[in-house]
């Protein structure tokens, strides 16, 4: 199967998924991430922030915060193609919809933030393969991103729910594998 096909299928599936499943699995997520030695390690943190069928990243934006992590989020431009990453403080006061319907930091909040500073990326993807591979949205926004990670070696995470992790995924140069895979 080719990217799109593979995309819209896993789509599908992530807006089909029931309510009670998804929060039982979004919690299950939660507490494997935050066992992990990396990220109990880690100071900065830079996570995605969900679209409504995605794992859910608010509660652990939340959670990091009051454990005194930094917390760090995508601020998109989308004439650049690129990705900022802006410190969050305050999640409720910070956010606005931004492109592509993702919820970023209002101008007034975008606290830009040094690519070396960060310890951890948790990436979001549509599906990933059991290597690490990811198969993002297709604007190629994070592999971008993610591309100016590969010499500081910082760890990349990616959370998924367990249909969405595939046996093997086409893989172009420019695509970024993720560290390691959390899933329930």
């Amino acid at each position: 199967m080719n990217k799109e096909k593979i995309r819209e299928e896993i789509i599908k599936l992530l807006k089909e998924q029931g309510e009670e499943s998804r929060q039982k699995k979004n919690f299950q997520i939660k507490e494997k991430l935050f066992s992990q030695p990396l990220f109990l390690q880690a100071n900065t943190i830079m996570f995605y922030i969900a679209k409504r069928e995605e794992v859910d990243t608010s509660v652990m934006i939340e959670d990091a915060l009051k454990l005194g992590k930094k917390v760090v989020v995508p601020m998109i431009l989308v004439k650049e193609k690129k990705i900022i990453p802006s410190q969050l403080i305050n999640p409720k006061k910070e956010l606005e919809k931004g492109p592509y319907g993702i919820y970023q930091p209002k101008k007034q909040f975008m606290r830009k933030v040094l690519l070396k500073t960060i310890d951890l990326v948790i990436v979001p993807g549509v599906a990933f393969d059991r290597t690490g591979n990811r198969l993002g949205r297709g604007g190629g926004y994070f592999d971008r991103f993610l591309s100016k990670f590969t010499e500081c070696k910082v760890p990349l995470f990616g959370l998924a729910f367990k249909f969405q992790i595939l046996n093997k995924l086409p893989v172009l140069s420019h695509d970024i594998p993720v560290n390691k895979l959390i899933f329930a």
